[in-house]
């Protein structure tokens, strides 16, 4: 350990370059285009079926089921992850719900609330509620603003 260790050090005039990586075009493929963007910006959006996530409809069906709120929690049922799906077909909405428990004071009110204000919906013809048991609701279905507003987060 008592030897003292030297960094070796080299001067050079200069370095050659490498070569630079060329891809050969196919003779019978299109030239490569330099701007690859040039198409990808020039595209619009592709306009969402109105029963589909995104679609007008299914955001208006949406926003109303966010209007209704559960009278034990201030919190709307949307937020709350009582809603399980909702599917939109050429004017028939069906929404699969549940409530927090099967014991809950507005199990019988809140399926025919949700009907009601799915139904006032423009554009819709027939709304119908399924309440499902399977799967249990549970907290961590909340999103996360409902949980702020609880305090939970």
């Amino acid at each position: 350990m008592s030897e003292e260790r030297k960094i070796m050090v080299e001067e050079v005039e200069a370095v050659a370059t490498p070569p630079k990586a060329r891809v050969e075009e196919a003779a019978d493929a299109a030239p490569r285009q330099r701007d690859y963007l040039d198409g990808f910006l020039a595209q619009k959006p592709a306009q969402a079926p109105a029963g589909e996530p995104g679609g007008d409809l299914y955001e208006a069906v949406i926003d109303a089921l966010k209007e209704i709120y559960d009278p034990e929690i201030p919190v709307n049922i949307y937020d709350l992850g009582l809603i399980y799906g909702v599917d939109v077909t050429e004017g028939h909405v069906a929404v699969t719900m549940t409530l927090t428990t099967p014991h809950c004071p507005v199990a019988e009110s809140m399926p025919g609330e949700v009907e009601m204000r799915v139904g006032a919906v423009p554009g819709v013809g027939d709304a119908d509620v399924n309440l499902v048991w399977d799967p249990p609701w549970d907290p961590q279905k909340m999103s996360d603003e409902a949980k702020l507003e609880l305090g939970m987060l």
